[in-house]
């Protein structure tokens, strides 16, 4: 009897929210969650999560180190929407108030194995001095009411921002079913040679 082909393949990501890198800044906490399209669904695994916070390494490094996991699976019948993650990173300003550190995204691998991502992150900024002067004595500076739209382009070309700081990834990444489907991710297996090609409709 003849298997019937599948309908869908399955994306499996784990992984950690690894460490950061904000000279300036000291105590912070990191927010992740993350965007896909239509054609995705989660099947297993937390979309979002928020760590607990961690002060500066003694070392001359100064990381923050956080080792914050990731474990997530996703369905879909197309790569077109392929998920990004998004990161927010927070902490206490000069009045004790929680404001962004930090924002930054980037796309999950997509060929299977271990891979390690740095994320330039970047912070909006006010459009005059007035503003900035009033956002940081009332402790309200600017930010995005939903973190998700980092992933998207729309509207971004209107927004100032300015760059702050790093934060490093690890993933593992599993596929299922891609290639019944006639999407090459990469070698057959662990020992194979050839490279990992993008599937057709991934943004490159």
């Amino acid at each position: 009897m003849a298997t019937a082909s599948p309908s869908v393949f399955l994306l499996m990501v784990n992984g950690q929210v690894e460490s950061a890198q904000f000279p300036e800044y000291d105590d912070l906490y990191c927010k992740y969650c993350f965007v896909y399209g239509q054609d995705w669904a989660p099947t297993a695994g937390l979309e979002e999560g928020i760590s607990q916070i961690t002060s500066k390494s003694q070392d001359m490094r100064q990381a923050l180190v956080w080792n914050f996991p990731i474990d997530v699976t996703f369905k879909s019948t197309n790569p077109y929407g392929w998920p990004q993650i998004v990161l927010s990173v927070y902490g206490p300003d000069v009045f004790g108030n929680d404001v962004v550190r930090g924002y930054g995204a980037v796309h999950v691998p997509f060929s299977p194995g271990r891979h390690k991502r740095t994320i330039p992150m970047f912070v909006p900024e006010s459009t005059s001095k007035l503003q900035k002067f009033t956002s940081w004595f009332t402790g309200r500076r600017p930010e995005y009411t939903d973190p998700k739209v980092v992933a998207q382009g729309e509207g971004r070309e209107v927004t100032r921002v300015r760059s702050q700081g790093f934060v490093t990834l690890l993933f593992n990444v599993v596929t299922k079913d891609m290639r019944k489907l006639g999407y090459n991710t990469g070698p057959l297996d662990t020992q194979g040679v050839s490279w990992p090609s993008p599937p057709q409709g991934f943004p490159q």
